[in-house]
């Protein structure tokens, strides 16, 4: 696991493979899921049915990326993902897996 320059939190590679944390239970919805954080007790939400697909496909693939390219979202999207998954990661939402 790679350390930010500040060496507080891990650096998001979506080279990596990752998973949904243990402590993160995610509820399907319409419009995408709710995300609840029991270490941190913060709600967030996943904003398209897509995205959900993405996070709950993490830990079938061995990066970021090809759980991406298995959700098929489009090229055009892709860093746009890259960037809340990015976010997820940031704020424990999902992890790096070894």
């Amino acid at each position: 696991m790679s350390i930010e320059a500040s060496g507080a939190a891990p650096a998001f590679d979506p080279a990596r493979p990752h998973r949904c944390s243990p402590r993160v239970a995610v509820r399907p919805e319409p419009f995408g899921a709710l995300v609840y954080h029991f270490g941190t007790r913060k709600l967030s939400f996943l904003k398209t049915p897509q995205l959900v697909t993405v996070v709950s496909g993490l830990e079938q693939h061995p990066s970021v990326h090809a759980a991406i390219d298995a959700a098929g979202v489009e090229e055009s999207q892709r860093s746009a993902y890259l960037r809340a998954l990015a976010g997820l990661a940031a704020n424990g939402t999902i992890e790096e897996r070894s």
